[in-house]
């Protein structure tokens, strides 16, 4: 799960950058409205989105999301906690809105309630041979059976699983399983997908990772499966 994190407080920035990348979560940051409309906000999950930036009032990023026709789920932070301020938010376009200060389990519960919503082309659950692979609770099973995966591993295996039976570039991959300021060694990538495909051979998962070196992956069913 990707999410973009918009605000400009540190000490905010770190103690959520930190707790949520603790839930599995990959955590791009932009302090301020000029650094987040330099992101590709479609390719996130959620976006978290303050409302007091340096440059203007957050709120505006989201009429110019959803004119381009991006539906990613904005969760509002902001200290402006009057109903007339929530209710500016949500008609122009922010699915909720989170009153500073709040309780981080407030904010997973509010996000988690946001990503089970359907959304255009995506599934709660994906398949691939006897795989599945539950979006929204994080969980890989195999014939009903659960598959142990850390945080990175299932990363990739989300990435591969929404494009089964297609090639993924290497780019593409590392954008969704490590943030834009993670310290990343040159074979870190290539060591997450060497794990996870020893696991789902030696799970008879019906699925197999090919790659082509230096390009990317792909994931694609088995025969047998």
């Amino acid at each position: 799960m990707r999410i973009l994190l918009v605000e400009d407080e540190p000490e905010m920035v770190s103690a959520l950058r930190a707790a949520l990348k603790r839930h599995d979560m990959v955590v791009d940051h932009a302090g301020s409205l000029l650094e987040a409309e330099g992101f590709t906000a479609d390719s996130y999950d959620a976006i978290l989105l303050d409302r007091q930036l340096p440059d203007g009032d957050g709120l505006s990023l989201v009429p110019k999301l959803r004119s381009a026709g991006n539906t990613t789920p904005v969760l509002m932070l902001t200290a402006r906690g009057e109903t007339s301020d929530k209710v500016d938010g949500l008609d122009m376009g922010a699915d909720d809105y989170l009153t500073k200060p709040f309780a981080f389990e407030e904010l997973l519960a509010r996000l988690r309630a946001l990503l089970r919503r359907p959304a255009p082309m995506q599934s709660q659950f994906i398949r691939a041979g006897d795989l599945v692979l539950d979006v929204g609770h994080r969980e890989a099973s195999i014939r009903g059976e659960p598959l142990s995966l850390p945080r990175r591993e299932l990363l990739v295996l989300e990435a591969l699983m929404r494009r089964t039976g297609r090639m993924v570039q290497r780019e593409t991959l590392m954008e969704a399983v490590f943030g834009l300021d993670d310290e990343i060694q040159s074979n870190a990538l290539d060591t997450h997908v060497s794990r996870l495909r020893r696991k789902l051979a030696d799970a008879a998962s019906g699925v197999t990772i090919n790659g082509i070196r230096g390009v990317g992956y792909l994931l694609r069913e088995t025969a047998s499966a």
